[in-house]
């Protein structure tokens, strides 16, 4: 759940309401103003705050207003013309879908790449290079796009194994070896198939990747380690899960990114042999032939 709804949704004192709805009608007027700025403004005492911000579950103001103001510039960017549930029209043309999908695309990985924060990021690396195995579990078209990174997993020696099927996925997570970690893909998080795989794992011990909406929700409070997805699509009122799969895409491409960095020769001398034995395709077109 988004702080601001948290806000919307709870129950507060009055002095605590007074000072929600300040927050929420002046996002941008936050970082330049004090506690006691605020504690006047709104006629309530600065304790108040901090009682506030310990209710959304903060340990204080600052923290709180951090939060906030990072997930409001969030919401209001990088998407300013592009509706990621609607990102055409029954009007436009061939050309035009093409260009607007065009931009729907960059808008996305910039907007993944702009929730990504290091030491997540360095967590999720360390998780995976420790693990001998790695298993990824998700619904539906997110057990598709996952294939794409196993494959590249395994071809670095790697050990990546994706569970399509859902009625087996609980056994699988408690038959995963004791050196094993999962990636878990949901993009609202409250899926129960994917909470009861994630309670599995912890039950053993293991580490838990989630690729999740921002947000607070059951699935990021069982993980290790959080990576967020774009936030933009709503649940099926829209013509596809564009940027949903899109943002996937690109921290799945990242996390094998960074593994295989920390091997960067030996992993790429390690595909050209393979590659060499394997690889008997040919092509008329210069640019793509081997030299």
């Amino acid at each position: 759940m988004l702080i601001k709804e948290k806000m919307q949704t709870e129950k507060f004192s009055t002095s605590e309401q007074a000072i929600i709805a300040f927050l929420l009608e002046n996002p941008e007027t936050l970082d330049n103003l004090t506690v006691q700025q605020i504690a006047t403004k709104t006629y309530t005492h600065p304790s108040a705050l901090i009682r506030l911000a310990k209710k959304l579950g903060f340990s204080g103001y600052s923290e709180l207003r951090n939060a906030y103001l990072e997930e409001w510039k969030y919401l209001n960017s990088h998407f300013p013309s592009i509706d990621a549930n609607l990102p055409f029209t029954n009007q436009d043309g061939l050309i035009t879908i093409a260009q607007k999908m065009a931009r729907l695309t960059q808008n996305t990985v910039e907007d993944t790449l702009s929730l990504l924060h290091h030491d997540e990021l360095k967590r999720a690396k360390e998780i995976l290079l420790k693990a001998d195995n790695i298993r990824i579990f998700g619904t539906n078209a997110n057990t598709l796009i996952s294939q794409d990174f196993a494959l590249k997993m395994n071809r670095i020696r790697k050990n990546v194994a994706t569970s399509t099927n859902l009625a087996e996925s609980l056994y699988e997570a408690y038959n995963c070896p004791s050196t094993s970690c999962g990636i878990l893909l949901s993009y609202t998080g409250e899926n129960l198939s994917i909470l009861r795989i994630a309670q599995a794992l912890k039950e053993r011990g293991l580490p838990v990747i989630a690729i999740t909406s921002i947000g607070e929700n059951s699935l990021s409070k069982l993980a290790d380690c959080v990576l967020s997805i774009t936030t933009r699509e709503r649940l099926y009122s829209k013509i596809g899960n564009f940027t949903i799969n899109t943002s996937i895409c690109y921290l799945l491409d990242v996390l094998y990114s960074v593994v295989f960095a920390e091997n960067y020769q030996k992993n790429l001398d390690h595909l050209i042999e393979i590659g060499q034995v394997i690889d008997q395709r040919t092509s008329s077109l210069s640019v793509i032939q081997e030299k």
